[in-house]
C-alpha cells in the first residue's frame, strides 16, 4: 500500500543547535548574567533557528517536503519534552537546568553512548502530564511563515517520544514502592496526541518523535520480557489514531532495533507510523520482510551522525540498493544514522594550517555537518537516478579514502610493535592491602581526607592569557609567568581552605582531553570545531587519525612547580585512556581497545615521570567509562575488558607507595560496578550530589573495598551547599560504607565555576568533613 505521505528522498534526524559560532552558548550566558532580557534571549534563538533551517535547504534539503528537520533546543531535548508535557512548568525551565539559591537542578546523565548530557525528569503517580507548551508547534509555524522576509521552510518538528521520555526519568521522591514512570505511559501518550492534533492544525505534513530507548539495553534492562514491545504498541496504536496528524517518523538512533532483548523493529512495523529510521552505523538492516513494513518508508541511517570522517558513497549507495531490493518496503531514503548535534557544524569553518595537527591533507578524509548533509543529499540522488548522476562525488570520496589509508603516521611500525610485546604482567600491581600500607605510610592523611577533583575556575584572565598566547601576542615566558602565578594562587587557597590532598588547578589547560591530543603524536585539534555538551557548555573534540605515541613528558614540570609550593601532596593529573577516547573522534579503521592501548602506553610513560619527579599521588581520570558502553548487552563484556585492561596498562607500572586515584561522573555507575573494581585504584570518586549518594549503597553490596570519594558537592550547579547539607550527605557515605575508606571531594572539575562560589562550597566541604570527622 503507497504511503499517503510520501516520505523525502534524503533527511538527517538532527542538526547542531549551539550555532555556528555558538550564537546560543553567549545568549544563553548573557541572560543568566543578567545582561540581557528574556525577549532579547528569544529572538537570539529566533534567528538562530531560521538560519539553520535555511542552511539546511541551502545545502540541498527540500524546503516544501518536511525533509528539514526542526531539532532546537534552549538547553536539552529531554527537559523540552519534560515542559511540553507539564511535568517540570516553564516558568522553571532554567531552574530544572541550572538551580538557583533554594532548590537543586534536575540530575544530569549521558545521553546513550554520547558525550552529550541530557536532564532526568522526575515523574511520580501525581506529576501532571498534559499538553502544556506548543514551542514545536510555534517553531514549526516561524519557519513555514516567517515575518523577517525571508525564505519559507516546511520542517519536520523533532520531538523526544514518550516511551524513550518515560524511559529515562526517574520516579520522584516519594513515589511509591515499585513505582516507574512508565506506568504513566497513557497520560504521556494523551498529551503527545494533543501535540499531533496541534502540529495537524498548523500544517506539518511530518513529525518526528526519537525512540533510541528501543536499542539500548542500558535503558530497558529492568523491564520484563515483552513490556517494552507491548509499550511501543499501545503508545503509537493511540498515536496513529489522532485525527488529522502530521505522518510519523519514529527514529530508533545509536544502535540495533533486534537484539538479545528483543525485536522492537516488530511492532513499530506492525504499527500505523509511516516511516521508521535506522541506524545502519551502529545497527544493523533488515534482512527479509518484516510484516508492515511493506506500507512504511524506511530511512536507512547510512551516513555517521556520531564521528566526523567521510563516508565511503560508493558503500552506502550499495548498501542503500541492497535494501531497497531485499526488505519489500513502501520507499527507501537515505539519513544520517543519528542526529547531527554530535559532530561540528562544517570543516571549511576550520583553518587548515598544519597547526596543531591541522594538516590541510587531513580536511579531505573529514565531514562535518554540513558535509554530512551533502552526502544525504549525493546518496538520494544515486539512489533515485542511479550512481552515473553521482559519480563524480563517488570519485571525490574515494580517492579522499584511499589517501588517508596510505598516509604517513596512520601506521607506525614501533607503535604496534610495542602494543604486540604487552602481557599479563603489563596490567598488575601489587595486592592492595600492601599497596594502602605503603601510602599510608607515605602520606600520612587524617580520616577522611579532603581534596578536590582537579581543576579550579578558569577566570577570564586565564583564557584571555591562553588566546593572546595562542596568537602570538603573548610570548612563552609571560605565558608561563602567568600561569604560575595561578597555580601558586590555588595552592595558596588549598593550603588556607585546609585541604589535606591539592591540586595545581590546571590553568594551563584548555580541555581535559584536547591538552594531552595537543601533546600525542597521532591527533589532530580544531580551531573552531565546537560540539555541545550540556547547555551552554561545549567542547571541541580531538581528531584521533593516527597511531598513538608520547614524544615528550606532557604534565610533570606543572605538578614539579605546584609540589615545591607546598608540603602537602600534590595529585599528578591524567585523562584516562577510555576518557580520551571517548571524548576525541576517534580513528573509525581499528578495533577501538587496539587505539585504547597505544593511548594507554603513552600515559604509562607518563605516570613514570611523574614518580621520578617525586608525585606520591597520581590520577588517572575515567569519567567516560560508563559512557562508552555498549547499549545491548551481548556487546557490554568485550568492552568493558579491553577498558578496565587499558585503565590497568595506563596505571600498572606505578610503585605500590605511589597512591592512583581515579574520578568517575554522569554515569548510571551501577551498571559497571564490577569494571570499577577491576580499575584497582587505590581511591576512586564518583559524582554523588544530584543522586544523594545513591551509589554508596550500590559500592557496599558489591563488596567494594578501597578508597572512595562520592561527591558531596554538585559543581554543576552555580548555587553554594550549605556545609548543612554537605555534612548531611557525607554522612550517609559513612553510614553505608567503611569511614576509613571515604574521601571527600566535589563531583567534579571546578573549571566552569567561578571564584566566590566555589571558595565558599569548599570551606563548607571541608568544614563537613571535620564535623564528621570528630564524629567517628
Amino acid at each position: 500500500m503507497p504511503i499517503a505521505t510520501p516520505f523525502p528522498g534524503g533527511t538527517i534526524l538532527g542538526y547542531p543547535r549551539i550555532g555556528r559560532r555558538r550564537e546560543l552558548k553567549r545568549a544563553l550566558e548573557a541572560r543568566w548574567a543578567g545582561r540581557t532580557t528574556d525577549a532579547e534571549l528569544e529572538a537570539a534563538s529566533r534567528a538562530l533557528r531560521l538560519a539553520t533551517v535555511r542552511r539546511l535547504v541551502a545545502l540541498g534539503l527540500d524546503p516544501a517536503d518536511g525533509s528539514v528537520p526542526s531539532s532546537f533546543s534552549p538547553y536539552d531535548q529531554v527537559l523540552d519534552a519534560a515542559v511540553l508535557l507539564g511535568a517540570v512548568p516553564a516558568a522553571d525551565y532554567f531552574v530544572a537546568a541550572r538551580g538557583d539559591g533554594a532548590r537543586p537542578p534536575l540530575e544530569m546523565t549521558k545521553w546513550f553512548d554520547t558525550n552529550y548530557h541530557y536532564l532526568v525528569p522526575e515523574i511520580g503517580p501525581d506529576t501532571p502530564l498534559t499538553f502544556a507548551d506548543d514551542a514545536p508547534v510555534r517553531w514549526f509555524a516561524e519557519a513555514a511563515r516567517p515575518d523577517d522576509g525571508g525564505q519559507a521552510v516546511v520542517t519536520r518538528p523533532v520531538v523526544v517520544g514518550p516511551v524513550t521520555f518515560l524511559l529515562l526519568a526517574k520516579a520522584a521522591a516519594g513515589a511509591p514502592v515499585g513505582f516507574r514512570p512508565l506506568d504513566r505511559l497513557d497520560d504521556a501518550v494523551a498529551a503527545y496526541a494533543d501535540l499531533l492534533a496541534a502540529l495537524g492544525a498548523a500544517g506539518a505534513p511530518w513529525v518526528q518523535l526519537d525512540e533510541p530507548a528501543l536499542v539500548a539495553d542500558t535503558v530497558t534492562g529492568h523491564l520484563a520480557p515483552g513490556a517494552l514491545a507491548e509499550a511501543v504498541t499501545r503508545a503509537y496504536a493511540t498515536l496513529t489514531a489522532v485525527p488529522g496528524r502530521p505522518a510519523i517518523l519514529v527514529a530508533a538512533p545509536y544502535g540495533d532495533l533486534r537484539g538479545a532483548s528483543g525485536d522492537h523493529l516488530a511492532p513499530l512495523a506492525a504499527s500505523d507510523v509511516e516511516a521508521i529510521a535506522v541506524d545502519l552505523v551502529r545497527g544493523s538492516a533488515p534482512t527479509g520482510l518484516v510484516p508492515g513494513l511493506e506500507s512504511k518508508a524506511l530511512v536507512a541511517g547510512l551516513v555517521d551522525g556520531h564521528n566526523v570522517w567521510r563516508a565511503d558513497l560508493a558503500a552506502r549507495l550499495a548498501q542503500a540498493a541492497r535494501l531497497q531490493a531485499a526488505t519489500g518496503t513502501g520507499a527507501v531514503a537515505v539519513g544520517t544514522s543519528t542526529s547531527l548535534l554530535h559532530v561540528p557544524h562544517d570543516v571549511e569553518d576550520e583553518t587548515w594550517d598544519g597547526a596543531a595537527g591541522r594538516d590541510p591533507r587531513l580536511r579531505d578524509w573529514l565531514a562535518f555537518a554540513d558535509q554530512k548533509v551533502a552526502e544525504v543529499v549525493t546518496l538520494a540522488r544515486g539512489l533515485a537516478h542511479g550512481p552515473g548522476a553521482v559519480a563524480e562525488q563517488i570519485a571525490a570520496a574515494s580517492a579522499a579514502l584511499a589517501d588517508r589509508a596510505a598516509a604517513a603516521g596512520v601506521v607506525v611500525p614501533a607503535v604496534r610493535e610495542r602494543v604486540a610485546r604487552l602481557g599479563e604482567a603489563d596490567v598488575a600491581r601489587a595486592p592492595y592491602r600492601e599497596r594502602a600500607a605503603a601510602q599510608a605510610a607515605r602520606l600520612s592523611l587524617p580520616p577522611l581526607p579532603t581534596t578536590t577533583i582537579g581543576s579550579f575556575p578558569q577566570t577570564p584572565e586565564i583564557r584571555a592569557a591562553r588566546a593572546a598566547w595562542a596568537r602570538g601576542a603573548l610570548d612563552d615566558a609571560a605565558y608561563e609567568a602567568a600561569m604560575r602565578a595561578e597555580v601558586a594562587r590555588v595552592v595558596a587557597l588549598q593550603e588556607e581552605l585546609g585541604l589535606d590532598v591539592l591540586v595545581h588547578g590546571e590553568p594551563e589547560r584548555n580541555d581535559m582531553v584536547q591538552h594531552f591530543a595537543e601533546r600525542l603524536d597521532g591527533f589532530a585539534v580544531t580551531a573552531g570545531g565546537w560540539v555541545q555538551s550540556y547547555g551552554s557548555r561545549c567542547v571541541r573534540p580531538p581528531i584521533l587519525w593516527g597511531d598513538v605515541s608520547r614524544p615528550a613528558p606532557l604534565t610533570v614540570a606543572w605538578t614539579r612547580y605546584a609540589q615545591s609550593l607546598t608540603a602537602k601532596p600534590v595529585k599528578g593529573m591524567l585523562t584516562g585512556p577510555v576518557t580520551i577516547l571517548a571524548w576525541s573522534f576517534v580513528r573509525d579503521d581499528q578495533p577501538l581497545g587496539d587505539t585504547a592501548a597505544q593511548v594507554a602506553l603513552a600515559l604509562r610513560d607518563e605516570v613514570a615521570d611523574l614518580e621520578a619527579a617525586g608525585a606520591a599521588v597520581v590520577q588517572v581520570d575515567e569519567p567516560a567509562l560508563r559512557e562508552l558502553l555498549p547499549l545491548r548487552r551481548e556487546d557490554q563484556r568485550a568492552y568493558l575488558d579491553w577498558a578496565v585492561r587499558a585503565f590497568r596498562l595506563a596505571t600498572a607500572g606505578a610503585a605500590p607507595d605511589t597512591q592512583v586515584h581515579t574520578h568517575l561522573c554522569y554515569s548510571e555507575f551501577g551498571e559497571v560496578i564490577d569494571a570499577i573494581d577491576g580499575l584497582d585504584a587505590d581511591v576512586t570518586s564518583l559524582e554523588a550530589a544530584r543522586s544523594r549518594m545513591e551509589i554508596v549503597p550500590q559500592l557496599r553490596d558489591a563488596g567494594y573495598g578501597r578508597g572512595i570519594g562520592p561527591g558531596v558537592y554538585d559543581i554543576h550547579s552555580p548555587r553554594v551547599p550549605s556545609a548543612g547539607e554537605v555534612t548531611e550527605l557525607l554522612r550517609l557515605a559513612v553510614r553505608a560504607i567503611e569511614p576509613a575508606l571515604v574521601w571527600v571531594n566535589p563531583d567534579c572539575g571546578l573549571k566552569t565555576r567561578g571564584y566566590a562560589e566555589t571558595t565558599e562550597s569548599l570551606r563548607h566541604l571541608v568544614a563537613a568533613a571535620r564535623a564528621v570527622r570528630a564524629s567517628l
